[in-house]
């Protein structure tokens, strides 16, 4: 070996070992800035709102840095060799590399979904504290849709979107959230994975004043293309004089 490629490897030796600390560094810089924004987020449903679009992603950013920081320091431990041991060992540390992030993809992709699910599920359901301290009620379907108005309740009708009215009994203090009824996905009855998902809503019958209408929403599986459709009723249209 020349001394040009010698002086290479020896700076990468040199070099390599911060430049993994440092994407190891970002890496954890993400996971430790992701669980802080969770711990300093009090209310449940802004929290459940940062869960659901965020977390899976940024673990994922996470691990995908660590996972390279780790494969760069494993090229500098070696100081002994030619190019050409070099350019095989950042190979074979490369298929390392990509095969542990294949598994955590995986994971997050199809059984981490599990986890989050039962957190969301918690943070939805979790009491409500009005201003003046009190425990709020959640009302039920028939109870909340005093407190919508007509779009809301559409919105509920066509299963696109889901409301939670919490009411304080004594001030009457009310809070409503909204949830995305298309967002979460559901196990397969095939690969048993949370991976089933809507991809298309079909009303096959419109609601009238006196007949409930008919909606289908067609589920495919993510990881194992398994297709289903379920049926769905839609509320009878209020008469006008219900309406004024």
């Amino acid at each position: 070996m020349n001394k040009i490629d010698q002086s290479l490897l020896d700076t990468w030796n040199t070099y390599g070992h911060y430049v993994s600390y440092a994407i190891a560094g970002v890496g954890l810089l993400i996971l430790l800035s992701h669980y802080f924004k969770l711990l300093i987020t009090k209310d449940y449903k802004t929290r459940y709102d940062y869960i659901n679009m965020y977390e899976i992603n940024l673990l994922w950013y996470s691990a995908l840095l660590i996972i390279i920081a780790g494969a760069v320091y494993a090229n500098t431990l070696v100081t002994e060799s030619g190019i050409l041991w070099f350019v095989v060992r950042l190979f074979v540390s490369t298929m390392f590399a990509i095969i542990a992030g294949v598994i955590v993809q995986n994971i997050l992709k199809f059984y981490y979904p599990f986890y989050i699910e039962k957190r969301l599920k918690q943070l939805r359901f979790a009491p409500r504290i009005s201003p003046d301290g009190r425990k709020m009620k959640l009302l039920s379907e028939e109870e909340e849709d005093v407190y919508l108005d007509e779009g809301m309740q559409a919105e509920e009708d066509a299963f696109s979107v889901d409301y939670d009215v919490w009411i304080d009994e004594e001030s009457g203090f009310t809070k409503i959230e909204k949830y995305n009824g298309r967002l979460h996905a559901l196990k397969c009855s095939e690969c048993n994975y949370q991976t089933l998902k809507v991809n298309k809503e079909e009303i096959v019958q419109s609601p009238s004043t006196t007949e409930e209408g008919e909606l289908v929403k067609f589920f495919t599986c993510g990881y194992c293309g398994h297709k289903e459709k379920k049926s769905f009723s839609i509320a009878k249209l209020k008469a006008e004089s219900e309406v004024s």
